[in-house]
């Protein structure tokens, strides 16, 4: 159990033990049987302040007025959450009676106990019972009347988390905490809507967590970057209430860079500080989400701490130490570039969008980006239909079949029935005849509707599983491997073969299908170094016979098809597929584009982006015309 605090009373602490999650250990050694009362009068006093009983443990002195306000002073100053007392031997002689004790108190927000040997002195009263003779030193050896303990705590810098170059992708940069002091505010509702009109947050917030504070707290509104700050200072530096403190956090160049991913550092809540486990305490800045906190023990290290006596005078003596551990920096295949390229890429972007990029040769995970609307990590877990960029996989189940090559002609009518369910090309667009490349090049999906009846039962399954979709990769934050799951009849199969079925995916999925085409097999994504992801259903192989035939179709969509606009981007030629996902009632549509150029994989994704009239095409195209050369 928690430690109670001093006020607590002895019953209610007698009650709690029963449940206890605090240790209490003590062992009684080296003594004779003429001992006997002496050591039950110890262990009465040990016992009762190992549990927390206070007004016990003082009663058990002789005393007790002089006792409480010592333990109590103790207990505040140390805040101990478990202690074990262990009894050692009974030393009789003509001048005194002593009992030796070894203590060790587990501390709040640190993980090595405090340790060291004490001794209780014992006395008999006038109607001979023993009890501890109550002095300073029963606490601890070098504690004198007047002295008081004082407890030192601090963290170790925290961490860095590395790039691929091993450069820290977060620094220290000046912030200043724009906050409320209660007590100053002449009307609250009025400060409440300035700041929510300048600083962008929610008036009805500030008003309810002023109400719940005392007239001198800090009550913090929102921390900005400096520039920021200075941006709005003359419009609310002199109304009144509000108070402004300087100070510093870990951030990356830009406000949003590689979040959610990077994750956030804050004081926790007492959810989070309860599954940071022991060594914290909700004064503590600590990773509250994304790599920060799934790393957080790896990153902050250990706390260090002086336990102090002062003296009535002032002067400060240290009686014990406890050192702490630093923290380890985390290596992450990030590449600072090329995340740097996708910020800039979905800078601006209102829709919830997203980029993911890969190096297909190792499986790096090279970027991770999602613009400050997305509501979760959707780079990494979003689940969404694929529309027409599923179409690399059913291509490469045609080719696999031997059902056609790039050159084989198939029909591209404006729609198609199967099975009942009606299938358009986008606008109803009527291409005639034309070859497999054409048709996968400008996207017609009564091509592959119409080709995928003709595929071999589960020929579409294999191909979605050589392309890593429902693969399972086991990352250290939360992932989404895509899902397939096989029709069960004609019109389903058709809906499948164009993505607009049951197929599910994520802009990581989409990357790990454009790295799959570029290196002939799914390779293990890895967001640490030298951790690749273990995979609950391991890809096999695509048929290595059918990739030239694969880049043959995916370089069309960029010189003749539906992605022209990349066809001048410098350096190697980019290969890829658009996609339109509809999806809801009414419909509308998610964009998508998936490629890779040269040892870069990579999706775009934006939501209802083709229904809002933000494609991804010109985001892919802004995304690599920034990647370094």
């Amino acid at each position: 159990m928690p430690w109670r605090p001093p006020d607590a009373t002895a019953a209610t602490v007698r009650r709690g033990v029963a449940a206890a999650a605090l240790v209490v250990a003590l062992v009684l050694s080296g003594c004779s049987a003429g001992n006997d009362a002496e050591q039950a009068a110890g262990q009465v006093f040990l016992t009762a302040w190992a549990k927390g009983d206070l007004a016990a443990a003082a009663a058990a002195t002789d005393d007790p007025a002089a006792a409480t306000p010592l333990l109590q002073a103790t207990v505040a100053a140390l805040k101990p959450t478990a202690a074990q007392l262990t009894a050692g031997s009974v030393t009789n002689s003509a001048a005194s009676t002593t009992l030796t004790y070894a203590a060790s108190w587990t501390l709040a927000g640190l993980t090595t106990p405090w340790t060291y040997d004490g001794q209780l002195a014992l006395i008999q009263g006038s109607d001979g019972r023993w009890e501890v003779h109550w002095q300073p030193q029963d606490i601890h050896p070098k504690l004198d009347a007047g002295d008081t303990l004082l407890l030192d705590r601090t963290l170790p810098p925290r961490a860095p988390i590395l790039d691929a170059s091993n450069k820290p992708l977060l620094n220290d940069v000046d912030t200043v905490t724009i906050g409320v002091e209660p007590k100053l505010v002449t009307n609250l509702n009025t400060l409440s809507a300035t700041l929510a009109a300048a600083l962008h947050v929610n008036a009805t917030d500030i008003i309810t967590s002023v109400a719940k504070a005392k007239p001198t707290d800090f009550v913090p509104v929102i921390t900005l970057r400096k520039p920021d700050y200075l941006a709005v200072a003359a419009d609310i530096h002199d109304l009144p209430g509000t108070l402004f403190r300087a100070g510093t956090q870990l951030a990356g160049p830009t406000p949003h860079f590689a979040q959610p991913l990077l994750g956030q550092l804050a004081q926790p809540t007492a959810e989070a500080l309860k599954a940071a486990g022991p060594g914290y305490l909700g004064t503590d800045q600590i990773g509250v989400s994304g790599l920060q906190q799934v790393f957080n023990s790896q990153l902050a290290g250990t706390a260090s701490a002086t336990i102090n006596v002062r003296t009535a005078h002032g002067a400060l003596t240290s009686i014990g130490q406890i050192t702490g551990t630093p923290g380890t920096a985390l290596a992450t295949t990030l590449d600072s570039a090329v995340q740097h390229s996708a910020e800039s890429a979905l800078s601006g972007v209102a829709p919830a969008a997203a980029i993911v990029a890969i190096r297909p040769s190792t499986g790096a995970i090279l970027a991770v980006a999602n613009t400050a609307a997305a509501p979760f990590n959707i780079a990494l877990a979003g689940q969404y239909p694929p529309g027409s960029t599923f179409k690399i996989v059913t291509a490469a189940a045609i080719l696999a079949s031997g059902v056609a090559q790039p050159d084989t002609t198939v029909p591209c009518p404006g729609s198609v029935t199967i099975d009942g369910r009606a299938i358009p090309n986008e606008n109803n667009f009527d291409l005639g005849t034309i070859t497999l490349t054409q048709a996968f090049a400008n996207s017609c999906n009564t091509s592959f509707s119409l080709l995928s009846q003709q595929l071999p039962d589960g020929a579409l399954d294999q191909a979605a599983a050589a392309f890593g979709v429902g693969a399972g990769w086991q990352l250290p934050v939360d992932s989404f491997s895509g899902e397939y799951t096989k029709a069960t009849d004609a019109a389903g199969r058709a809906a499948n073969a164009f993505g607009q079925g049951s197929d599910l995916v994520s802009p990581l999925s989409e990357a790990l299908i454009a790295a799959t085409a570029a290196h002939g097999s799914t390779p293990a994504p890895s967001l640490l170094t030298g951790h690749p992801a273990a995979a609950k259903n391991p890809p096999p192989a695509p048929p290595q016979a059918i990739l030239p035939a694969l880049a043959t179709l995916m370089r069309a969509v960029v010189t003749n098809g539906t992605a022209r606009n990349l066809a001048p981007t410098p350096g190697a030629p980019v290969l890829g597929k658009t996609g339109t996902a509809e999806h809801g009632n009414p419909p509308t549509a998610h964009s998508w584009f998936t490629g890779y150029q040269g040892d870069l994989a990579f999706a775009v994704f934006v939501q209802d982006g083709q229904t809002s009239g933000v494609p991804s095409n010109p985001i892919a195209q802004r995304f690599l015309t920034a990647l370094p050369r």
